[in-house]
């Protein structure tokens, strides 16, 4: 029921967990597809071959979104390769905390540079392709710590609440242009970022027993929320956060 065929997709931090999925599932959905990676060339080309094997065009592209100029060469590549970028997928990020009272500026810094920052230099320059298109689909994906807060994860709260502020705002300000903007937010879900956190004894127990669907969400359940809201199902939803928590955040 989801065509996407004729689209192209970039998703950033596309080359594990729900970067990879949505790459994988977009190019089901028949988009085609830029899989944005930091570090992990490998997985990010073996990313974009699965993509291809469903029959799209795919092509990994290394970019750090807190560079701006970094993100603008990825976006020229996008439409000078692909010819256009209909759907922007502002998905990288980090999840590193400390206490308030021992955390360094570094560690804040970095934080709201990827999280935050990374999120206005991958819509400020998509704006300016989908404004002349008339058409854009742009998802951010924030997270509960952006909703209610996380104790020890201050920063992140703070990059993540940020984002869901910036989607509101540019929904209102890129809507009258044809482009939507909304956010999927998380809550636990099984991938490299939480891996260390869930695999310490009893934690993964003790994150399913706050969610009343039981079980910490996959890669994909995460997803498929996220091509929902770039497809034609979705056409006049805009400035909206979608929760993907199982229950364990219950906020409108």
């Amino acid at each position: 029921m989801i065509d996407l065929t004729g689209k192209v997709a970039l998703i950033t931090g596309g080359s594990r967990g729900i970067g990879a999925a949505a790459s994988i599932m977009f190019a089901e959905a028949g988009s085609d597809v830029v899989v944005n990676y930091l570090q992990n060339e490998k997985q990010a080309a073996q990313v974009a071959a699965e993509a291809r094997s469903r029959g799209v065009r795919a092509i990994a592209v290394q970019a750090d979104v807190a560079r701006n100029g970094e993100v603008r060469d990825m976006i020229e590549r996008t439409v000078r390769e692909l010819g256009r970028l209909d759907v922007l997928v502002a998905n990288a990020g980090i999840w590193k905390g400390a206490a308030i009272d021992e955390m360094d500026e570094a560690t804040w810094a970095e934080t709201i540079n990827i999280n935050l920052t990374g999120v206005y230099n991958c819509c400020h320059f998509a704006a300016r392709i989908m404004k002349k298109q008339r058409y854009g689909r742009i998802i951010t994906v924030t997270s509960t710590a952006g909703q209610r807060g996380e104790a020890f994860y201050s920063n992140y709260a703070a990059s993540k609440g940020g984002v869901i502020s910036m989607t509101k705002s540019l929904a209102a300000e890129l809507g009258p242009y044809g482009i939507t903007v909304n956010s999927v937010a998380p809550g636990w879900v099984d991938t490299d970022m939480s891996s260390e956190a869930l695999g310490r004894p009893g934690e993964r127990e003790k994150a399913a027993a706050i969610i009343p669907l039981g079980r910490v969400a996959t890669s994909e359940e995460c997803a498929g929320p996220i091509v929902f809201l770039a497809s034609d199902l979705a056409n006049h939803i805009n400035g909206e956060v979608l929760n993907v928590n199982g229950g364990s955040v219950l906020c409108g």
